[in-house]
Order: C-alpha cells, then sequence, then structure tokens
C-alpha cells in the first residue's frame, strides 16, 4: 500500500512505473492525493521518446518495490489510458474519465468529489485543490501568490481563439537535428584478364664452320703423308654443328593483390528552414511588443 511517506521516494526522480507483470510501464512522475483521506491516489507515469507523454496510474492495491512503484494493472492499460494535460486542473470530468478506464468506482459515491487529489509536487490541481511542494496539508492552508491574493478567483486573460486553456500561452520553435545514415554508394571489384605481348631476348648461340688448314711435309708428318697410295681419288667428312634457340614459357606468380576500405572524414553544411513562434503584445495604446 502506498502512504504519504512514500510520496518523497516517488519524486525523487530515481523511480520507475512497474505494472503487474513486472513490465516497466515508465518513469515515476507526480503523485495526486486524496484531499478527503490525505493518501496518494494516482501517480503519473513518464512514458514515449524521452519522457515527453504522461499517462495516470492508479495507485489503490499498489506498493514500493525499492524506488519503484509497482501497480496492479498492465502496461497496456496505462498506456491507453485518457490523456489528461498533468500541467492542468484535473476536473472531475477527466477524474471520471479515469475511474471509468479502470473500472474503479470514486470511494463515497459516484458524484463524490472530495477524492480529486492534490499534487503532492509542484503542479497546481483542480479548483478545491492546491499546490504543495512537500507532503500533503489540509485545503484550508492553501499557499497563494499575494497577487493572487489580490485578484481574488478571477482569471488573467482567456484564449479568444478556441476552448479557454490557462492564463499562459506557450510559444515554440523548431530545432534542427542533423545525423547521418550509412547508406551505398557504389561497388568495386577486382577482374583478372590475360593479355599477349611479345617479348624478344637476344640469346648467343654457337656453330661449326668448315676451315681448311694446310701444313707442310715435315719429319712429324711424313710416315702419315706416305700412307696410302701415291695417286688416288678420296673423300674426307667432317660433320658440323651448330645452337638453335629453344623456347620454353613458365607461369609463375609475381604479386598479390586485394581490396580493402579505408574511411575518409568529409564535411558536408546542411541548410534547412525551421519554424518558431513569435509572441506580440497588443496594448491599450496600440503598441506592440514582440517576445
Amino acid at each position: 500500500m502506498i502512504t504519504q511517506e512514500h510520496i518523497d521516494r516517488i519524486l525523487d526522480g530515481n523511480g520507475n512505473v512497474i505494472d503487474q507483470d513486472g513490465n516497466k510501464v515508465g518513469s515515476a512522475g507526480q503523485v495526486y492525493v486524496d484531499d478527503h483521506t490525505g493518501e496518494p491516489s494516482w501517480v503519473t507515469v513518464r512514458t514515449g521518446l524521452f519522457g515527453t507523454s504522461e499517462s495516470f496510474a492508479p495507485l489503490q492495491g499498489a506498493s514500493m518495490d525499492g524506488d519503484d512503484v509497482r501497480i496492479a494493472y498492465t502496461k497496456d492499460q496505462v498506456k491507453d489510458a485518457p490523456k489528461v494535460d498533468p500541467d492542468q486542473n484535473l476536473s472531475e470530468a477527466e477524474e471520471d474519465d479515469l475511474y471509468r478506464h479502470y473500472a474503479l468506482s470514486r470511494p463515497g459515491g459516484e458524484n463524490d468529489a472530495s477524492e480529486r487529489g492534490t499534487y503532492a509536487g509542484t503542479t497546481t490541481g483542480s479548483d478545491d485543490m492546491r499546490e504543495t511542494t512537500s507532503g500533503v496539508s489540509g485545503v484550508g492552508d492553501v499557499d497563494r501568490d499575494p497577487y493572487d491574493a489580490d485578484r481574488g478567483d478571477r482569471t488573467v486573460g482567456h484564449d479568444t481563439s478556441g476552448p479557454t486553456t490557462d492564463d499562459a500561452m506557450t510559444r515554440s520553435e523548431e530545432r534542427l537535428h542533423v545525423g547521418t545514415e550509412n547508406v551505398e554508394t557504389g561497388r568495386a571489384r577486382l577482374r583478372k584478364y590475360v593479355v599477349t605481348e611479345n617479348v624478344t631476348k637476344t640469346v648467343p648461340v654457337q656453330r661449326e664452320e668448315v676451315r681448311v688448314e694446310r701444313e707442310p711435309i715435315t719429319d712429324a708428318n711424313r710416315d702419315a703423308a706416305y700412307d696410302g697410295p701415291a695417286i688416288s681419288e678420296e673423300e674426307h667428312e667432317v660433320t658440323l654443328h651448330e645452337e638453335r634457340p629453344v623456347v620454353e614459357k613458365e607461369a609463375v606468380p609475381v604479386e598479390r593483390v586485394r581490396l580493402d576500405k579505408e574511411t575518409v572524414t568529409d564535411e558536408h553544411t546542411v541548410s534547412e528552414e525551421v519554424r518558431k513562434e513569435q509572441i506580440d503584445t497588443d496594448g491599450s495604446d496600440d503598441t506592440r511588443r514582440g517576445l
């Protein structure tokens, strides 16, 4: 059961809201307390991107799990709850929508508005609720701005362009966020093919030629000269040789080639138009001031 003692732990910003199945719904935001009993009755849950959306979850049947709030409902029930602006007054009709969504009965009867809770944070509650920054107090000791006390309950300004919202106008503007994405810009491949080229090399070759040698008759060759008939016909033959080039081709590896990638950083300037709102003040003297 969630009591007043747990409010500060919920509001410290470190806790999450866990559903009945143990799933994280979102981070805990603000706490509404019952003006009649003083007990916490609702907790807002920040969901969506960067916690930009808040949903209301009932604290009936909830318990603390460390800094987390474990509720008795599912994550889908919370996310599908009626959207109520947590920065605006929580009206009786809005609470009725929440009770119907979670199939809850309003304590004290259907038309009992006493349970419309006070924020235990720093956001104003409904018309009969007060703003407090620590714990829960009674309705009678409402903290008011001195200027609010002077003007009473009257509202300063109203929306003339549509339904009345509150006494302030929100000015928004667009912000430019530039990121990068990885896209395919092309492909590179290696392809091997055969070409023919003419290679010329000079190789020395040798050959034999006939040379006639004549020598006079001497004592050294006289016996050989007189060997045989005195006059006769003879033939003498010599075999000639020569070298001829012999060509052989051999395939040998000469290098290895592969593809690799490297990252190169360039700078690109992005220019885009963004919109922003301006607020002008129209005075009674027809002067305008830009905000």
